[in-house]
């Protein structure tokens, strides 16, 4: 449920790009996004930080895209994000000597800490790919396509790396000490 909660302003933006066009889709993904946040508020849930950093991004993308009539500003967005998230997984690691991937799921998993540095760098290497990735859909191929490639090829290439990792760790995990 969360996976797709997660999802509503990309799945809206898709929708509406088909309805109506990329302006019109770019106001629904940013109404989406402050809907989303505010419904968590109203719900007295936490927003993570993520979360945060994604409705800044759409606000400041998706209303440049609005403001100027220039839909080169919200195919940046993904990309942004990409890079913001992975700059701050590798900052993390080289300036505060901080894994933290390791820091949101050291208590449900154990693992050595060469796999905590792989697994780390992988997710810089994915969220720089993906950065990329998007630059090269969005600028070589028509904004249908790119739209198309935002919510499936994002989603599917996600989805691939995630089973991946996750086939990684099932050989790495270590036993939890009882407490």
């Amino acid at each position: 449920m969360k996976f797709l909660f997660d999802l509503f302003p990309v799945i809206l933006f898709f929708i509406a790009f088909k309805l109506a066009g990329i302006y019109v889709a770019t106001g629904v993904a940013i109404a989406a996004s402050l809907l989303q946040v505010g419904w968590l508020k109203w719900r007295g849930r936490k927003v993570d930080k993520m979360m945060w950093v994604s409705l800044a991004i759409i606000v400041v993308f998706g209303g440049a895209t609005l403001f100027l009539q220039d839909e080169t500003f919200i195919k940046w967005k993904p990309t942004v994000l990409y890079w913001l998230f992975g700059a701050t997984l590798m900052g993390g690691q080289l300036f505060f000597r901080k894994n933290l991937v390791r820091t949101m799921l050291n208590e449900q998993v154990s693992m050595p800490e060469a796999v905590w540095a792989r697994l780390n760098w992988s997710w810089v290497g994915f969220f720089a790919f993906m950065g990329a990735a998007n630059l090269y859909v969005a600028f070589n191929y028509s904004t249908d396509t790119w739209v198309n490639f935002k919510l499936f090829g994002g989603m599917g290439l996600m989805l691939v790396f995630v089973i991946l990792q996750a086939l990684y760790l099932a050989r790495n995990i270590q036993e939890k000490e009882q407490r």
